[in-house]
């Protein structure tokens, strides 16, 4: 069996410009936007469970994320290469036109910036992801945050945003909230 090895490139690294997909935030404190890698996974970690009220993961669910997942995925990172944002999701197999956006977290110190829609649209606009049209989400009736986000999103892409149901909280084991399932679209990625 042959096994080859990319190179370890450290996340203070990778917070460079010359590597990130985009820069944001002021000059005097830039965020930098890029694809994750397996040397993020428990810096996502840690900044989900710092982000209540999200669901916070295994460790392993992260580094899944940030290795099998990682085009459609993207952390923010400061010049020091502490991640303070993150968001995950896929391209369903089964709707090739539609990103699952599961989860957005942005840490404290990078809240108030615009890094929420900003990961999102980093990722959207990815050449991997050039045909998709439509986003999904769930997120809970209660949770006014990713309701804002969602609601900027769409009035920004100009498209329709609708609203279903989709787990209850029996099947989410009587214990979390229900959540709804979020449907932006269709829009052009190209437009974004």
């Amino acid at each position: 069996m042959n096994v080859t090895s990319e190179p370890f490139i450290p996340s203070a690294e990778l917070a460079r410009p010359s590597i990130a997909d985009t820069v944001v935030g002021h000059q005097t404190a830039p965020l930098f936007i890029r694809k994750p890698n397996p040397d993020d996974g428990w810096g996502i970690y840690e900044l989900v469970k710092s982000c209540p009220p999200l669901d916070v993961n295994s460790a392993y669910a992260y580094l899944l994320l940030a290795t099998q997942f990682r085009d459609s995925c993207a952390v923010a990172t400061n010049e020091e290469g502490e991640i303070v944002g993150f968001v995950s999701g896929y391209v369903k197999s089964n709707a090739p036109d539609t990103y699952f956006l599961w989860q957005v977290a942005v840490g404290e110190k990078a809240r108030g910036t615009g890094l929420a829609r900003r990961l999102v649209e980093a990722v959207m606009t990815r050449t991997e992801l050039a045909e998709v049209h439509h986003l999904e989400t769930t997120i809970t009736p209660d949770n006014q945050a990713s309701w804002g986000l969602f609601r900027r999103l769409a009035d920004r892409w100009q498209a329709p945003l609708n609203s279903r149901e989709y787990f209850s909280t029996d099947q989410l084991g009587g214990e979390h909230d229900p959540e709804n399932l979020v449907r932006i679209g269709p829009f052009q990625t190209t437009d974004i």
